[in-house]
């Protein structure tokens, strides 16, 4: 958390938004922050059906709208949450989000950063990318 929060105050911004050109030290605030242009709204309300672009928004209003805290112990982690930053499906592993971008996006950026990886988790699963249903989990915008 030290070194990326020491990223912040360098004044080479290493990551641009294909967007809007505003540089980011950290991929993660990249992703975040392109967000705000694609629309992409992962984490739903379940009580209410609001979407949002980050899991502490999601929390922030659980408590503020809807009166329910969060229950976690010190420095737990929460569930990570795997991300389709083309469509906004989302799946409880790397491998679900993999198959589902060979599927549904085979033309992708980051399925040509991960070829290697997407190979070898098809291979393992003995899976065809077309044997998954697309829509599912898939976050309405």
């Amino acid at each position: 958390m030290l070194n990326r929060h020491v990223k912040c105050h360098s004044q080479v911004k290493r990551h641009l938004c294909t967007f809007c050109g505003k540089g980011f030290n950290d991929t993660f605030d990249l992703k975040r922050h392109v967000r705000t242009h694609t629309g992409i709204r992962p984490y739903k309300c379940e009580i209410c059906g609001k979407a949002f672009t980050q899991r502490c928004s999601l929390e922030s209003h659980l408590k503020k709208i809807h009166g329910v805290q969060q229950q976690y112990a010190y420095k737990q982690r929460r569930d990570k949450l795997y991300v389709c930053e083309d469509c906004g499906y989302t799946g409880p592993t790397q491998e679900d989000l993999y198959v589902h971008i060979g599927g549904v996006h085979p033309e992708s950026t980051f399925l040509k950063k991960t070829s290697k990886k997407l190979a070898a988790v098809l291979q393992n699963k003995g899976t065809s990318p077309m044997e998954t249903n697309p829509t599912e989990n898939r976050v309405e915008q």
